[in-house]
């Protein structure tokens, strides 16, 4: 069965490889190609994405006793292209 870390580590990729491709395909494919069809697919599974990674953000300060500064941190990179990378690499304990 999956922990508490394995799940928000799929879902904290899943978030930043989602916003990756509306970024630099999606959009791009909109603006560009006039071509809505993946910002229409993957918006609203970005959307969904970003809420349950900023509330396993949560989970996971309280899990790991993370401080005030750590959340806070870990919440901003979500709005960063690679941030959810960041806090995987530096607040997660490694898995198997």
């Amino acid at each position: 069965m999956l922990s508490d870390i394995k799940i928000f580590k799929l879902v904290s990729s899943s978030e930043a490889i989602s916003f990756l491709l509306l970024l630099f395909v999606g959009m791009p494919l909109k603006y560009m190609a006039d071509n809505p069809v993946l910002v229409e697919i993957l918006g609203p599974i970005h959307g969904v994405l970003f809420v349950a990674y900023v509330f396993g953000a949560f989970i996971m300060a309280k899990k790991l006793n993370w401080t005030k500064k750590q959340l806070i941190i870990s919440i901003l990179c979500s709005l960063l292209p690679f941030g959810p990378f960041y806090v995987e690499k530096n607040y997660l304990p490694k898995t198997n």
